[in-house]
């Protein structure tokens, strides 16, 4: 069982339990021994980072783990989430290791892991090596010791792999693109690629300080990425998050579009061009009703997961399928690369704009969405509001209801002590009444005795 470890990586408050140095350090140690299992000198990690300014710790904390095990270090400095899968392989490395929170404010931090595929790891992975922290851990003798160095050119090497995606015929020129980079990992990387394909470029979120990642711009905050293409007659808007593997889109209007709408034009786009592996996009279950039924009307279909990209990536690879995503903008497209990458997304959407000679507002809508209402209630530690009697009732009274109508989903953060409760219906009145009822049920029960 794994306890350490979330839906993505192990995350928290920064030099709070369980995200201390002395964790990382640990952790490192641990990951360490897990992937130097011959007791060879020859193995590396690649460590990134986004901009936050406990990243200087985590990453120093690690690395110390990492070399005590013999690990060979390879630090990338600040890049995208994608840019750590992509170098794991590219470098011939045993492990990447990326140092963030995404799209959490700048207290938070959080640690996950690539294998060598350039893919996450697995949970059963997770598991071994929280179980080998639990143990006392064998050190490298001081001979064998692993060694750290920088490596300078790791965004340069990124961004030539996600220039190399857009079609080689095509150019941004003419065009007029707000990027925001939410102050965090592609601050640099993001606006660099856009201007060399001939983009006209507008920087939002460029200039990380420690503390202002995804503080009031990136993926999650919008407003002043839209009110910016608004203000400077921009063509189109590209919103990434703090770790650059999120993206939306804003139109030239200032509406913004999801990762949903985003699948559904790229599932459309490859299954015409016969590029869509087994007719299939994969999405987790709070993508929108009304992706499914317009995937349905196409011929198409919808092949849900348990939240977290992870668990896309992993039923893309069982399944033989190319494309999948989530509904807050993680777009993996396994053709091109092992995880979600806001930037890649990004500039497939931008190839299609320049290829059909269609504004960005006519490519963004591509369904009408089914009203969804999504509210999140934080509960005490020690609590499980989920196993309550009084819980469980109303959740049975609301599927009732929403039976031939609608969808109810309720679960846990993997990252935070939040439960989530979303339900999607026709009857925006019902929905209301539902979703409010099993808030007030469960905030009640979110109380420990």
């Amino acid at each position: 069982m794994r306890k350490l470890f979330g839906t993505d990586g192990v995350r928290g408050r920064a030099n709070s339990a369980p995200m201390t140095a002395e964790m990382a350090l640990r952790l490192g140690a641990a990951a360490g021994r897990f992937f130097r299992n011959d007791g060879s000198n020859g193995h590396r990690v690649v460590i990134g980072k986004d901009t936050r300014l406990s990243g200087y710790m985590f990453e120093n904390a690690l690395t110390a783990g990492l070399t005590s095990t013999g690990m060979n270090v390879l630090l990338l400095g600040p890049v995208p989430t994608p840019a750590v899968g992509l170098l794991t392989t590219s470098m011939r490395a045993d492990v990447g290791i990326m140092i963030s929170a995404s799209h959490n404010p700048h207290e938070d931090n959080g640690i996950k892991f690539f294998g060598p595929d350039g893919f996450k790891l697995s949970d059963a992975a997770e598991a071994e090596i929280e179980g080998i922290m639990s143990r006392e851990i064998e050190l490298a003798q001081a001979v064998n010791i692993g060694r750290a160095r920088r490596i300078d050119d790791g965004r340069f090497r990124y961004a030539e792999r996600v220039k190399s995606t857009f079609p080689a015929g095509l150019r941004l020129d003419g065009l007029k693109v707000v990027v925001d980079c939410a102050n965090g990992a592609a601050y640099r990387v993001a606006p660099e690629v856009l201007w060399e394909l001939g983009a006209d470029v507008v920087e939002v979120g460029t200039h990380p300080n420690g503390t202002n990642i995804n503080d009031g711009c990136g993926s999650t905050r919008p407003r002043v990425a839209a009110e910016t293409v608004l203000t400077h007659g921009a063509d189109v808007g590209i919103c990434l998050d703090g770790d650059a593997d999120r993206v939306l889109i804003i139109d030239e209007k200032g509406q913004v579009a999801d990762g949903d709408q985003l699948m559904a034009l790229f599932a459309g786009r490859w299954a015409a061009e016969q590029r869509l592996q087994g007719g299939t996009l994969v999405a987790t279950v709070m993508s929108n009703l009304g992706l499914e039924r317009h995937l349905q009307g196409q011929g198409l279909r919808l092949e849900r997961t348990k939240v977290g990209d992870r668990y896309v990536v992993e039923a893309m690879r069982r399944g033989g399928w190319n494309l999948g995503g989530e509904q807050s903008g993680h777009i993996v497209m396994t053709d091109y690369a092992t995880t979600g990458d806001g930037l890649l997304a990004g500039l497939q959407f931008l190839a299609h704009m320049v290829g059909a000679r269609r504004p960005a507002s006519e490519l963004v809508r591509q369904f009408e969405t089914v009203p969804q209402m999504l509210k999140n209630v934080r509960y005490a530690a020690g609590a499980d509001p989920l196993s309550a009697a009084s819980v469980k009732a109303a959740m049975s009274e609301a599927e009732r209801q929403l039976e031939g109508r609608g969808r109810l989903l309720i679960r846990k953060s993997g990252t935070e002590p939040l439960v989530r409760v979303m339900a999607e219906c026709e009857d925006e009145g019902l929905l209301a009444r539902i979703v409010d009822g099993l808030v007030a049920e469960v905030e009640a029960a979110g109380v420990p005795a």
